[in-house]
């Protein structure tokens, strides 16, 4: 029977205490991230196209870095709410020791082959060539440090606590700021300076996760780190969650900078309403990336309890606060939207393309976004996940990308055509998600 008398793993106060944090951090993330961008943007063309090229490839690596700290954040809170936390400790020091690793394979292997790396942007201009291989090696240098940081972040999640990754990521913000003002505006380090700032900001954040992780009274807590102790099977585990989510992100990204190419050849205009759009719309997003965060906390005690009755219970309640936040964010962005566009100081073509998009995004997003992100991550806490990235493959290839050039340039819709397209992917993922959710078949696929 799937009914149970068990007392709920998670009170409403211990919602509030996971969810809210992890919003504010979310905010941090967009709003300190616009303001990284502007300080740049006073170095030069130059220079902000080459940070810009570079930033897709780092995006790609970041997301695979997550997906991984998210494998192990599925593995630590099953363990957890089994009440077995000394193999959750042991769960987080391979989860350490596998995201520094291949962060620093790649990091090694891209110094080496960092010109062919580089070809992918194409013949560029000498100087933003230039600029592009400043960045991308001192990004290079950091991303062990960010993998560490990911690691540390999704760990403390996995224990109920997201304050400590929200004040930690909040100090790495200012240090990023700081740096940036310091070597931008005084030293006059251009790119090299902004990146060093990152590095900085990044190592700290490191740090912190790592020296934090050592207390002994955390749920889970990690020591001896410099003492290598393979557990292949432990290992297993967490790559059992994390390459999937891994590839799936990883395609994703990839499909947007394919959808991005087809945007490009569709004027100026295109790009820059694409661009305000896709800024705006991802503030609209930040509760439900929030709680899905909360998800797989929540998620994954609960199936590692083996309360499933409990995992589906508040799999539909975060589900209800995510479409209530989303409402409620997306209505007042639906009339604010010309306020909201008039900032970047457009075109009135430009302008009128960007609020139309826009406000399509705002009515469809409130029904549809949540299941198609918020929902799978309840179905990764239970280690569904070969199923969620086949879905989410599939229908980022066949709709987001397949339909954008259906839409855009055989039916002549334009920029809109590529969002409808996007709008088409949201539905068919929400049919398969909320199917699978629904027919239970997610309860057999633990990982532990």
């Amino acid at each position: 029977m799937e009914q149970t008398a068990k007392p709920l793993l998670f009170s409403r106060k211990d919602l509030i205490r996971l969810i809210i944090p992890l919003v504010i951090e979310q905010i941090l993330a967009v709003t300190i991230g616009m303001a990284d961008s502007v300080m740049v943007s006073t170095v030069g063309e130059a220079a902000v196209s080459g940070v810009s090229l570079v930033d897709s490839v780092n995006i790609l690596f970041i997301n695979i870095f997550s997906a991984l700290a998210t494998g192990g954040a599925v593995v630590a809170s099953q363990y957890i709410g089994r009440q077995d936390a000394k193999s959750a400790c042991s769960a987080a020091k391979r989860l350490i020791y596998v995201t520094t690793a291949l962060a620093t394979v790649i990091m090694i292997l891209a110094l080496i082959f960092q010109k062919p790396v580089l070809m992918i942007f194409g013949d560029v201009e000498q100087a933003v060539y230039d600029n592009c291989r400043t960045y991308l090696i001192l990004s290079l240098l950091s991303y062990p440090f960010l993998a560490a940081y990911n690691a540390g972040a999704a760990l403390f999640r996995a224990m109920g606590n997201s304050k400590i990754s929200m004040l930690t990521s909040l100090l790495m913000n200012i240090i990023n700021i700081c740096g940036n003002a310091i070597t931008i505006y005084g030293l006059n380090w251009g790119v090299a300076g902004a990146a060093s700032a990152s590095l900085l900001s990044r190592a700290v954040g490191a740090i912190i996760m790592l020296v934090l992780l050592r207390n002994s009274r955390n749920i889970i807590f990690v020591r001896r780190l410099l003492n290598p102790e393979l557990n292949l099977g432990m290992i297993r585990n967490i790559l059992k969650v994390g390459i999937p989510n891994g590839l799936e992100n990883g395609m994703f990204q990839i499909g947007k900078i394919l959808v991005a190419s087809l945007v490009a050849s569709l004027g100026t205009a295109a790009i820059a309403a694409n661009a305000v759009g896709n800024n705006i719309s991802s503030i609209e997003v930040l509760p439900g990336s929030a709680i899905g965060l909360a998800m797989i906390t929540v998620v994954g005690r609960c199936v590692g309890a083996a309360d499933f009755s409990q995992a589906k219970r508040f799999t539909i309640k975060l589900m209800i606060l995510t479409h209530v936040c989303m409402g409620v964010i997306c209505s007042v962005m639906f009339f604010l939207t010309p306020a909201a566009v008039s900032v970047f100081h457009l075109s009135d073509v430009t302008r009128n393309m960007a609020v139309e998009i826009l406000r399509v995004y705002a009515i469809c997003a409130i029904f549809l976004w949540p299941t198609s992100f918020t929902l799978p991550n309840s179905l990764r806490a239970a280690g569904d996940v070969r199923f969620t990235m086949i879905v989410s493959i599939i229908s980022m290839w066949v709709c987001r990308i397949g339909f954008s050039y259906v839409f855009a340039l055989w039916l002549d819709m334009g920029l809109m055509g590529v969002w409808i397209a996007m709008i088409c992917d949201w539905v068919v993922r929400d049919i398969c998600f909320v199917w699978r959710f629904f027919s239970g078949k997610w309860k057999n696929r633990q990982v532990i």
